[in-house]
């Protein structure tokens, strides 16, 4: 029986929470250096809420630092086509405006089912908006999904930031302007 997604959603909350238990069964088949990230979130967690309803987010990521709405994908499969299912492009440009007048950055997370090492993926939503501060800077590390020619959004997997290098990058006390 595979796992669903409110199971990866589960999964994501108490990473970034830092919860250990979490973190040991997430880093046995990682890298050093992707152990090093995720064990860094024991330190410096974040709160995580999961969001109820339909508000086009999964969780909400606070910490002193950044704050994130997530919104969580799995597949076993490494490409995800949001044309197969039209909500998923709908949720996507609201989550994207709503972002926008915010100045906030959009975080998806997709996680790869069946896979050793680091499983999770993070993107940002194709958007002209304007950031602030360190997610101005962090906007330029988390790449973007793709936009078909037909408008369409779809996240390959392979072309994501690693979740543990994303943790690393958020971990660090300072940024260098690139």
């Amino acid at each position: 029986m595979s796992k669903s997604g409110s199971t990866y959603e589960r999964e994501l909350r108490s990473l970034l929470a830092g919860d250990p238990k979490a973190i040991s069964k997430m880093v046995k088949t990682c890298t050093p250096e992707e152990n090093r990230a995720y064990s860094a979130m024991a330190e410096e967690p974040f709160m995580v809420v999961r969001a109820a309803g339909s508000l086009g987010v999964d969780l909400v990521a606070l910490r002193w630092d950044f704050s994130f709405p997530i919104e969580v994908k799995s597949s076993a499969e490494d490409v995800l086509h949001f044309s197969k299912n039209p909500r998923l492009g709908e949720q996507a440009d609201r989550m994207r405006t709503d972002c926008a007048s915010c100045h906030i950055m959009p975080i998806y997370a997709y996680r790869l089912k069946n896979i050793r090492g680091d499983p999770w993926r993070v993107f940002t939503i194709p958007s002209g908006s304007e950031l602030r501060g360190r997610n101005a800077v962090l906007r330029r590390r988390v790449p973007e999904f793709d936009v078909t020619p037909g408008g369409n959004y779809v996240m390959r997997w392979s072309e994501g930031m690693k979740l543990s290098m994303f943790l690393s990058y958020v971990g660090m006390t300072c940024f260098e302007d690139d």
